[in-house]
């Protein structure tokens, strides 16, 4: 599993032959401009946490080029359907087995709207489960205790946090997330992209150190191997 960063909460998964996108929100993101160009990406899924022109913005552009399945809540699903495009509903707590693994539903507390106002259902994010990996992404969100369930199911070879705080949880409330979580290795993202969620980096990585944790921050376009 490769995993690369394409900025803010942007993500690019390798699964052999088969490529997941998360999120992606590029075009409107001057820190990944001349580094990510969204006609260079073919993923075959695209995963949406949740309905924030943050999260949504390239959704579109790049489901239509490409085919790819765009996998949601039932609402989000329901609106990219209604367009046309190939939707996978879901909702909190479901899992379903693609030909790329299982996908978990979880949890998210945070708000969802499209960027005209409509609902874009509740928030949440995903448990990914391969032959060989488990990882899960967070999405926005805040602390919740129900991050304990997700180790109760499988150890985790890394969490995806958000880390930027103001509209999701910072950096010490991501250190109290993988301690529930019992993940060692996590991916930092939502952090940087504009002034309300800047970090100071170094501290981070202390905080993150302290806990016996291992914290990712990874340049745009950059990727790691689990």
């Amino acid at each position: 599993m490769k995993i690369t960063y394409l900025g803010h909460a942007a993500l690019s998964i390798d699964l052999n032959d088969v490529n997941l996108l998360v999120d992606p929100f590029i075009t409107g993101n001057e820190k990944a401009a001349g580094i990510i160009d969204i006609d260079a990406l073919n993923p075959d899924y695209i995963l949406v946490t949740h309905a924030h022109q943050d999260h949504i913005l390239d959704v579109e552009a790049i489901a239509k080029r490409t085919g790819a399945t765009i996998v949601s809540n039932y609402e989000i699903a329901t609106y990219y359907g209604n367009q046309g495009l190939q939707a996978h509903p879901m909702n909190h707590g479901g899992n379903w087995n693609f030909d790329f693994g299982r996908l978990k539903y979880t949890q998210a507390i945070h708000t969802s709207s499209f960027p005209d106002g409509s609902y874009g259902g509740q928030p949440g994010g995903f448990v990914l489960q391969t032959d060989t990996k488990r990882i899960y992404i967070a999405g926005d969100t805040a602390l919740t205790m129900d991050m304990k369930l997700i180790p109760a199911e499988g150890q985790l070879d890394m969490a995806v946090l958000p880390i930027g705080d103001n509209f999701t949880m910072g950096i010490d409330d991501a250190v109290i997330a993988a301690k529930f979580l019992e993940c060692d290795k996590i991916l930092g993202y939502h952090y940087d992209t504009f002034g309300y969620i800047e970090i100071d980096h170094d501290r981070a990585k202390d905080a993150f150190e302290k806990a016996g944790k291992t914290l990712h921050l990874l340049d745009i376009g950059a990727s790691l191997s689990l």
